[in-house]
């Protein structure tokens, strides 16, 4: 049997000894469901989490600042750990990686939920963070794997409709769990899923065996800790930087640390025998275009979801709850049209929906750059609509394109790679956006913080408008170039038989070789 073939099993699952499951023409779907339930469970936990951040707070007697150290410090953890787990499940095997992966983010959950005391609870949520970025990337390397070439945009969007709807999920279920009971039953709701979807995994990829000419390359060990620190010093400088002065001597040195460690990393990976990212794969058009229209797309447009509420609660009044249902229709436009964006996109090629999503990105933007103190929330909601429906219509399709243009061997780093930009960018826009408001508020006399817009001091709503409307049309300026470069991208549609677009361009001989064993079951 091929991979050719629409009903073909992945290259990973061995050509004998299979199960009569991975035989069957619905294994597919079968394996998405399975990994379904652990990437729910794992998007749930963080959005539950965020809501019983003050109820946290007030349990441990500490200040906000101290305890959104609790989110930081998970969402840190994974995008430092996404890449070199992305790597190692190539080598190792991804379904090693992402059930051992459930088994420690259950784990991590299980001590989050019993700490007595934030030094327990910290270490609790990095441990959390290790077992989320082992199935981030991985999961979604398996689900990709197990779809054909020209169905690898269904696979995409079907992950990412998963993702949408723990996401919307995630806060409600953390409310009503602090309101109805305690915020460790936040930490302990997802035990139940994460055993679940361990177990579902475990018994529908019985069959599957990892490729066995990944093997032969050793784990980059001085790629993950370059890596990993380029991460964790960039992230903590964007993350405090606006609080502790973007100029204060801690924040300059993260930057520069960050910098120095990037351009040893890209020195050593560029002679390394076997890099932890092989960066040849940047000399392709369909990879480096889409990797850069993928950054510069969250960099346009994650901080809108962090900037709003202010806006909604401080400036036109509305209680936490209804500027909570604001950002809800737009969410589940996100989520429905990540899957319709991906099937369709197989049919009709990348690059209508990548551009197209990002137009009506654009036009939300524009919309929300017009706000007053006194606009109407029907306003809002429109805009934040259109903004989410084009983000759900672009990532799919662009996500589609790069993982069509490298081999299955490299699936495992690629879709870490892949998490890891969106997690980088979406820190990057809300310092982005932070600096621009904070500036202008400053410029027109006011306090050069967003805490003083909760005050409620005359005349700083209306800077603080003033500056997001500066935001949102940068923003906007970020999502038009991300859309030049995807129109520049092919507008390929994939067929069964497609060859990655790194066996084409100036990859090494080994690895089109492994290409081609790895398309034969």
């Amino acid at each position: 049997m091929s991979t050719h073939e629409p009903n073909a099993i992945s290259s990973d699952v061995a050509a004998e000894g299979g199960t009569a499951l991975t035989r069957s023409p619905n294994y597919k779907y079968w394996v998405f469901g399975a990994l379904a339930i652990g990437i729910f469970a794992s998007v749930v936990d963080h959005g539950s989490v965020n809501v019983a951040l003050p109820t946290i707070a007030s349990h441990f007697q500490t200040d906000l600042p101290t305890i959104q150290w609790v989110v930081i410090i998970y969402a840190l953890t994974i995008a430092a750990l996404l890449l070199p787990m992305g790597r190692l499940s190539d080598l190792v095997g991804r379904k090693k990686i992402y059930i051992f992966g459930i088994m420690v983010l259950g784990t991590g959950a299980a001590l989050s939920g019993l700490s007595t005391s934030l030094e327990m609870l910290f270490p609790s949520r990095i441990l959390q963070g290790v077992g989320a970025a082992m199935t981030q990337g991985t999961g979604m390397a398996i689900v990709t794997s197990v779809f054909p070439a020209n169905e690898k945009g269904r696979a995409i969007g079907m992950f990412m409709t998963m993702v949408g709807v723990g996401a919307i999920a995630g806060p409600a279920i953390g409310g009503m769990a602090v309101d109805l009971f305690d915020w460790r039953v936040v930490f302990f709701l997802t035990l139940p899923l994460n055993i679940i979807g361990a177990v579902a995994t475990i018994w529908v990829m019985r069959g599957w065996t990892p490729a066995q000419e990944a093997r032969r390359d050793k784990f980059d060990w001085l790629g993950a800790a370059l890596s990993t620190g380029v991460l964790v010093a960039l992230l903590l400088a964007m993350t405090t930087g606006n609080k502790a002065g973007w100029t204060s001597l801690p924040i300059m040195a993260a930057f520069g640390g960050a910098i120095g460690m990037l351009g040893t990393f890209i020195w050593w990976e560029l002679r390394a025998d076997a890099p932890m990212l092989d960066l040849r794969l940047f000399k392709g058009r369909t990879f480096s275009l889409g990797v850069s229209a993928a950054f510069l797309t969250f960099l346009g447009s994650s901080a809108v979801l962090f900037m709003m509420p202010f806006y909604l609660q401080n400036v036109l009044g509305y209680s936490a709850k209804a500027a909570g249902f604001v950002v809800v229709p737009g969410a589940i436009c996100m989520a429905i049209m990540g899957t319709v964006s991906g099937v369709l996109s197989d049919r009709f090629g990348w690059r209508p929906f990548t551009v197209g999503g990002l137009a009506s990105s654009a036009t939300g933007l524009l919309i929300l750059s017009l706000v007053k103190e006194d606009s109407s929330i029907w306003m809002v909601i429109p805009a934040m609509i259109l903004m989410n429906t084009g983000m759900g219509t672009f990532y799919s399709p662009n996500s589609s394109s790069v993982m069509n243009a490298v081999g299955i061997a490299k699936y495992g780093v690629v879709s870490g790679f892949l998490n890891l930009i969106r997690n980088a960018a979406n820190v990057t826009s809300i310092a982005f956006a932070t600096i621009i408001v904070t500036a202008t508020m400053a410029s027109m006399g006011h306090e050069p913080n967003l805490e003083a817009v909760r005050g409620g001091a005359e005349g700083v709503g209306h800077a603080f408008t003033v500056g997001l409307r500066y935001a949102f049309l940068t923003m906007m300026g970020i999502v038009l170039l991300s859309m030049v470069l995807s129109a520049l991208q092919p507008n390929q549609v994939v067929k069964p038989d497609a060859e990655p677009e790194e066996s084409l361009d100036e990859a090494p001989r080994e690895d089109i070789e492994l290409t081609e064993q790895e398309s034969e079951v």
